[in-house]
């Protein structure tokens, strides 16, 4: 059955052989997630290598995206590896401690007591432990824990509300765009960016990085910071799309206000031309155990009734015990939910005004096949424009979306309702859409008879161009 949800998936230890990675591919993974929070360049460029390879064996493109670290701000190490804090007692978070004991332990960003003032409340390991700051002498943060538990080394801190001045881009991050350009990714995810300067400056370094390779990456923003949610628009108007990154944004903003700002971003991302990828634990038990909770499941399932273009897994994939189970079970709960999705398409068009040709022939086949009960959409597409601005409402027609360009396929494997298809389009409009219809009919997309609407640019090959409606049936001549 014809997916409309993406799916994304990190790779790791547990799913990076080509047995493994095969066989997502065929379970239902559009884009591969390489993290590079962890591993080497070479662990990178290695798994890369792989995606290519497996995709190419399954006649497919599989995306990928370079995620990037950004300024994780974590706690030092420890002398004995971990300590336990009781509530009441007194902490030192201290910026020039090499080892850290029961009394104090190191920072890996030494600004962070310029950041922090008496009152402050510190969230450590995913909010687990919670200390409250009671003053700040020169490098040492002196804190009493109102929340106890283990702390262990390079855990996470969090400022309760954000403000942390910590750059979106470390210069682990600027070398990792390197990396990332080198192995010839096609989108690159932003941590912890908290205005539309963050995103200027990422896409500028990926487009200086990616040149001689001749490309230039869809750039993704991480929002993950409460500073980024007053700049959500501007962050959109900057970027390609964003994620919703739930677990360091629930940290700073309190796991209660996550669900409704998931669904404000989901709409304002559609609503704003942009793709949306939804993350964060969206299938955690699954990391041990072969079936999802079904608090799991309704989650997915939300998130595909709110719009999102993709689900994202993490841990479930890259270190899981099922990761190609993991898959399937996501594609299942997206296929129900989107049997039930109601289409609000005569709705999202009132007062619509368009200004561009190629948009208004967008809006205008969605509507056509809509009324008309089209079996699919198929549009011929240079840049991928056309098929973006159709997949950010909802038809229950299939798009499928034909290009001769490599990287507008691999981008196009994210927008929700979207299959991407390889087409080496002929200069002659005709001859064009025929072959268009037979890769589609081929593929067993649709048959004999069936209604279908195109969409087509002349003259041929120049992007923005799309100026041309056809509905037709097939085996009609066209």
């Amino acid at each position: 059955m014809h997916r409309a949800t993406k799916i994304v998936a990190t790779i790791g230890p547990a799913s990076s052989t080509p047995d493994v990675l095969q066989k997502m591919i065929q379970a239902g993974l559009d884009v591969v997630r390489l993290n590079f929070s962890h591993g080497t360049a070479d662990d990178h460029r290695q798994r890369a290598e792989t995606v290519r390879e497996c995709a190419r064996r399954a006649g497919r493109e599989v995306a990928i995206m370079a995620d990037l670290q950004g300024p994780k701000i974590r706690v030092g190490k420890f002398e004995s590896g971990k300590t336990t804090l009781e509530p009441g007692q007194s902490f030192i978070l201290d910026a020039e401690c090499e080892l850290g004991n029961d009394e104090r332990v190191g920072l890996d960003y030494k600004d962070l007591p310029r950041d922090l003032k008496p009152g402050d409340v510190l969230l450590l390991n995913d909010g687990l432990i919670v200390l409250d700051v009671a003053r700040v002498i020169g490098s040492e943060i002196h804190t009493t824990v109102r929340v106890g538990g283990d702390l262990s080394n390079n855990k996470g801190i969090n400022r309760q509300g954000g403000g942390l001045t910590a750059p979106a881009l470390t210069a682990k991050d600027m070398e990792d765009i390197r990396t990332a350009m080198s192995l010839g990714v096609d989108f690159v995810a932003v941590s912890f960016p908290k205005n539309a300067t963050d995103m200027e400056m990422a896409r500028q370094l990926a487009n200086i990085a990616g040149a001689p390779y001749g490309i230039k990456p869809k750039m993704i923003a991480k929002i993950e910071r409460a500073e980024a949610i007053p700049a959500l628009q501007e962050i959109l108007d900057s970027s390609d799309g964003i994620m919703v990154a739930r677990g360091d944004l629930a940290v700073e903003v309190g796991n209660a206000a996550v669900p409704a700002l998931q669904k404000r971003m989901i709409r304002m991302a559609r609503e704003s031309n942009k793709f949306v990828i939804t993350a964060t634990q969206m299938m955690e038990s699954m990391i041990h155990a072969p079936v999802p909770t079904r608090a799991e499941v309704s989650d997915v399932a939300n998130a595909v009734l709110d719009g999102t273009d993709a689900v994202m897994l993490s841990a479930e994939s890259a270190a899981g015990k099922y990761p190609v189970q993991t898959i399937e079970a996501m594609a299942a709960i997206c296929l129900e939910a989107e049997k039930s999705e109601q289409s609000e398409l005569d709705k999202d068009f009132l007062d619509r005004t368009f200004t561009r040709i190629d948009q208004s022939i967008a809006m205008g086949a969605l509507f056509t096949a809509y009324h008309l009960g089209a079996k699919a959409i198929v549009a011929l597409t240079e840049s991928g424009s056309t098929a973006l601005w159709m997949s950010r409402h909802w038809t229950h027609v299939p798009i499928f979306a034909l290009t001769p360009r490599q990287g507008s396929e691999r981008a196009m494997s994210l927008y929700r309702n979207v299959t991407p298809l390889h087409l080496d389009t002929s200069s002659d409009r005709d001859t064009a859409l025929q072959q268009a219809i037979e890769v589609v009919v081929s593929k067993g997309y649709a048959a004999h008879g069936d209604m279908v609407v195109l969409t087509v640019g002349e003259p041929m090959g120049q992007p923005g161009g799309t100026n041309t409606l056809k509905i037709v049936r097939v085996g009609d001549v066209l």
